[in-house]
């Protein structure tokens, strides 16, 4: 299955269309709880780590609450809704410098995940087409963070 990543300009805000809720029908609310886990597992030792919390309780409370936005998206129980109110991803992404370099590392942290499913093929395409545009609003960054050495 080839998963491609959709190239957008920074500030670009396209149309994004749902998952098929029969993603959540095939993976339940336990599959998608570990397709998120793995996600973050991944991420956790990916060149974006510095943007994940290092104390694992801190961690694996993020995991619960991106599975709990997942499920909801997906066509579950409302569990984001109910304890964290509205999604505002764009408000709660704000102190991250999101870059699209960073975009690319997230989305192929979740193909890999994704791959990884036993499922048909047209559900884990109706989810990457999710992730893969809702991801481009998330980026607040334009371009990536530098340091400068001090000794040149």
């Amino acid at each position: 299955m080839d998963l491609q990543i959709n190239t957008y300009q920074y500030g670009d805000r396209p149309e994004v269309t749902k998952p098929d809720p029969e993603f959540y029908n095939q993976l339940g609310e336990e599959g998608i709880r570990k397709l998120i886990s793995r996600h973050y597992d991944l991420l956790r030792v990916s060149s974006i780590k510095h943007l994940f919390a290092k104390d694992d309780a801190e961690f694996e409370l993020s995991k619960q609450h991106s599975a709990d936005f997942i499920i909801q998206i997906c066509g579950g129980p409302d569990y984001y809704k109910r304890h964290r109110g509205r999604a505002a991803m764009m408000d709660r992404h704000a102190p991250f410098a999101i870059t699209l370099e960073g975009r690319k590392t997230w989305l192929n942290c979740y193909k890999q995940a994704l791959l990884e499913l036993d499922i048909p093929e047209n559900l884990v395409l109706s989810f990457w087409n999710y992730i893969n545009v809702f991801s481009i609003w998330i980026v607040n960054t334009p371009i990536g963070t530098f340091r400068i050495n001090s000794k040149l």
